[in-house]
């Protein structure tokens, strides 16, 4: 049971979105105390426009004086959200590919304490998910992948997905400065979230396309975004395995990457020096290097089914 004394934000960023954002402002349900229309520096001049056409005076409109991606403009909705003393801030896009109506999904595991940030996944109905193009369902297939890793979430998917919930006291201890502002806002935030020890909760929800054109481009992104899950990836087992805290998982993944870089290392050497001389590698060279990498993978594997195991399970904010 959602109570009605919560305060609740959305906040929706707006750039390009002039032919969508009245209908989704249009669509958002009474519980919602508060909507941040945040004009990103808009060519299309969404701030105004959003102004010139609303009637809802939960609707307060930002402004953005240059342009920071989708992130930045989230970031500057949560900050007024901080500020305006909400419960819980939840970001859904203007371009109508987000139904407001799921907006009591979202928000109810933050209220009830099961979670501190809730996030959509559009992958958990099977029969649902051929609208989206194949293209982008294998983009978001390697995109989950790659964030299972880099985040530390290995129970989530759909890391792209910008439909989100977060309690404000999560909010407040959050390095707004750090966090990256473009596409990769939303997997940097589950990064964030992680070295919080915040628990993600997803929600189910269908895909929805229709005339609207997405500004995420897969094939432009996933470079990038590879380079920075490694960044992220590395950070995160440092300080979870190494800064905060030392395990027997820490001990498996440092013996098992030297193993591993070991028996690579020596086969190598010794392939390449058999190839030129023309001569057998003995059996005992072999086994030298086999073993090691054998051990090697059998401790990195170790590590990963320990870190999939330290999922954060705990809410951090405090229930009121």
């Amino acid at each position: 049971m959602i109570d009605n004394k919560k305060t609740i934000a959305v906040i929706i960023p707006c750039y390009k979105v002039t032919r969508h954002v009245m209908k989704v402002i249009d669509a958002m349900p009474e519980l919602v105390t508060c909507i941040y229309a945040v004009d990103d520096c808009c060519p299309e001049n969404s701030g105004a426009y959003i102004l010139e056409k609303n009637k809802d005076p939960r609707v307060k409109v930002l402004f953005n004086e240059k342009n920071k991606g989708v992130g930045g403009a989230v970031m500057t909705g949560y900050r007024e959200a901080i500020k305006d003393n909400m419960y819980i801030a939840v970001k859904v896009d203007g371009d109508g590919q987000m139904n407001p109506a799921l907006i009591p999904d979202f928000i109810e595991p933050i209220v009830c304490g099961e979670a501190d940030y809730t996030k959509g996944n559009r992958f958990y109905n099977l029969e649902e998910i051929h609208q989206m193009p194949k293209i982008r369902l294998f983009g978001n297939a390697v995109l989950s992948l790659m964030n299972k890793l880099s985040s530390g979430y290995w129970d989530i998917f759909d890391p792209t997905n910008g439909y989100t919930a977060i309690h404000t006291d999560v909010l407040k201890k959050m390095p707004f400065s750090k966090i990256s502002e473009r596409y990769f806002f939303e997997s940097d935030m589950l990064f964030r979230l992680n070295t919080l020890r915040a628990k993600v909760v997803d929600i189910p929800m269908d895909a929805h396309y229709d005339d609207e054109e997405s500004q995420l481009k897969i094939t432009k992104i996933i470079g990038d975004f590879f380079l920075k899950n490694i960044k992220n990836t590395y950070k995160r087992i440092f300080y979870n395995y190494f800064l905060r805290d030392m395990s027997l998982a820490s001990i498996e993944l440092v013996l098992g990457l030297l193993l591993l870089l070991f028996g690579t290392c020596y086969g190598l050497f010794h392939w390449v020096n058999s190839a030129q001389e023309g001569i057998v590698t003995p059996t005992g060279t072999v086994m030298l290097a086999v073993l090691p990498i054998v051990i090697g993978v059998q401790l990195i594997l170790s590590f990963l089914a320990y870190d999939i195991e330290n999922v954060p399970r705990r809410r951090i904010h405090k229930k009121s």
